[in-house]
């Protein structure tokens, strides 16, 4: 990572900001249209439901605490974690670390949304074998979060083992 400012920022906000509208958009379908906290359930499919949960605790339900001071802390943690990753975006010159950015930025900021908004994180998308859930009921920016943290660690444990071998190469030479 260099100091200059990254040429990929503008592609990195527009993927982040899609993240967002994306889950805030579906939502607002689950709150308003489909009125899923009323349902609670909605079958889709034997192993997909959509299933009403009020998350206020972190990832995976953990620390839950549905008071304001848990509340106002998770948005502070939040929020440092967001600003964090954007600057960070700034200065990452890969692209593909750019784009894994800008999906914990724009997941992170929906949730913040959600918490600032409810009180909670609006989770609904419940994968499941029979009763055997082998994930947490989530939500896009749960998912947009996971999958950047994913391709962060993937990129770094497959490219910084060429960037190594290059090194080590042009350091023979």
């Amino acid at each position: 990572m260099t100091s200059s400012r990254s040429p990929h920022l503008r592609f990195g906000l527009l993927i982040a900001a899609f993240a967002f509208l994306l889950d805030q958009v579906t939502k607002w379908v689950i709150i308003t249209p489909l009125s899923l906290e009323a349902k609670r359930v909605i079958e889709i499919v034997s192993f997909f439901d959509l299933r009403w949960a009020e998350n206020c605790g972190i990832s995976l339900s953990m620390f839950a605490s549905c008071t304001d001071t848990t509340r106002w802390t998770l948005v502070a943690v939040t929020g440092i974690v967001a600003a964090a990753v954007g600057f960070w975006m700034t200065r990452e010159q890969a692209k593909g670390d750019v784009i894994a950015l800008a999906m914990i930025l724009g997941g992170a900021l929906g949730n913040i949304v959600d918490r600032v908004r409810y009180g909670y994180v609006v989770d609904y998308a419940d994968l499941h074998i029979g009763e055997f859930r082998p994930f947490m009921i989530f939500n896009v920016a749960d998912a947009c979060i996971t999958l950047g943290v994913l391709l962060l660690v993937a990129r770094a444990l497959l490219l910084g083992e060429k960037a190594s071998d290059a090194d080590a190469r042009s350091s023979v030479k």
